[in-house]
């Protein structure tokens, strides 16, 4: 009975030794994959850069008074136009009514001392009155002019204070700071919403002085918005014809064209300014798969992924990166690199 059971137990190694029993090896499923190529590319001057709004501006209040409502909040857009604050308006009401009376009692006096005149210039061609009298009424009725004058110049000031009680949108754009609370006293020249006009982005960036000409003479820039990801192709480009004598750096600004979504004022991107084109080794950009300060790609050869450590170059487009060190024209690396190094552990 012993001996039966340690020939089985035998068998059962032996098998399990040539793989006749017991669960296969993993296989390796299917991954995405893109294939190195030399390629010719764009040589590119590549800065940090930051993007920023050619209208952007503050709208504050011209008169004092309660704010009673604020119709758009942060990320709002709005419209040329919209009344997006509004402050009480009934002391500005009051101030209308005022002028508005004063008008008419400077008309009615008006009008008096017009009739005085024509009667005094009449009696004068009489010889009723003396010549001083005659200029007297005349200085009269040229003074109820000034004051008329004067009047209406007081209530066209008070009904424009008064529409300055709805602060309207001076151009489209997007709400992005609010500096004032709902029932907050304004005054003029407080700051009440600040927007820009998503239409008209830029970005901004400081290049070494001898750098300049190269990228007057270029081929353009293009934009890398890495928080996005993507890349815009630049509208036009325009150096500051000034200098930093501290940094020797010149402000390059780069227009965006203005479909350019998802990108607002404040954020990071990488210009790249086109100074010629150069055959390179390229590999796909998703294919790079970056731990600490090891760069490596997971190169797919026989159904297996193997983890092989690359040197970068600095050419890079939204495509793909170059590859300096470390693959030949003709491999082809996964795509998914972690799905490529988890499917290899489970392999082993």
């Amino acid at each position: 009975m012993r001996v039966t059971h340690l020939l089985r137990f035998a068998t059962l190694v032996l098998a399990g030794c040539t793989g006749e029993v017991g669960t296969p090896p993993a296989q390796l499923p299917a991954l995405r994959t893109g294939l190195v190529e030399v390629r010719e590319v764009d040589l590119a001057f590549s800065t940090e850069a930051t993007v920023e709004a050619v209208r952007q501006s503050t709208v504050a209040a011209q008169i004092a008074g309660r704010i009673v409502d604020i119709r758009f909040d942060v990320g709002d857009r709005v419209q040329k136009g919209d009344v997006i604050v509004r402050i009480d308006e009934r002391a500005a009401t009051q101030a209308v009514a005022a002028s508005e009376a004063q008008v008419r009692e400077a008309d009615a006096a008006l009008v008096n001392a017009r009739a005085q005149f024509e009667r005094t210039r009449q009696l004068f061609a009489q010889k009723f009155v003396s010549q001083a009298a005659l200029d007297r009424a005349q200085a009269d009725f040229k003074a109820a002019e000034s004051r008329m004058k004067a009047m209406l110049a007081g209530a066209g000031q008070a009904a424009t204070e008064k529409s300055f009680a709805a602060i309207v949108a001076p151009y489209s754009g997007i709400v992005s700071a609010r500096h004032v609370q709902l029932g907050e006293m304004a005054t003029p020249g407080k700051p009440l919403l600040t927007g820009f006009d998503p239409s008209t982005l830029r970005v901004v960036a400081a290049v070494p002085s001898t750098r300049v000409a190269a990228i007057q003479s270029g081929g353009g820039a293009r934009i890398e918005i890495a928080s996005v990801p993507r890349w815009v192709e630049a509208k036009s480009v325009s150096v500051v014809p000034s200098a930093d004598p501290r940094t020797h750096t010149t402000q390059v600004r780069i227009d965006l064209p203005s479909d350019a979504s998802g990108v607002y004022p404040g954020m990071f991107a990488r210009a790249h300014f086109v100074v010629g084109k150069e055959p390179r080794l390229m590999a796909p950009r998703e294919a790079v798969l970056q731990r600490s300060e090891v760069t490596a790609v997971y190169v797919v050869r026989d159904g297996t992924a193997q983890l092989r450590q690359i040197r970068l170059g600095t050419a890079a487009d939204e495509r793909g990166v170059e590859v300096l060190a470390g693959l030949r024209a003709g491999e082809s690396v996964a795509l998914e690199p972690v799905k490529a190094g988890m499917s290899s552990t489970a392999h082993r």
